[in-house]
């Protein structure tokens, strides 16, 4: 008896914790927050896509640029 309670009483305690993320789905704000979070990934996904498609357009910069060596003070 005790053990099926518990098992109630976690079930009950689960769905109030996870109700606000429910309702937070059919708002309005999130509706919008996500469709604008889709768009940026969009955009984002067709400059990279146009960069890929034109690479001599794209300016030459380079992860690995010469750097003066830096001497240690000992």
């Amino acid at each position: 008896m005790s053990n099926s309670m518990g098992i109630a009483s976690a079930f009950v305690l689960s769905s109030l914790f996870l109700s606000p993320f429910a309702m937070a789905e059919e708002s309005q704000a999130f509706v919008a927050h996500n469709a604008a979070r889709a768009d940026a990934f969009d955009k984002a996904q067709t400059e990279l896509t146009a960069k890929a498609q034109n690479p001599e357009q794209a300016p030459n910069t380079s992860a690995l640029q010469a750097q003066p060596p830096v001497e240690k003070e000992s």
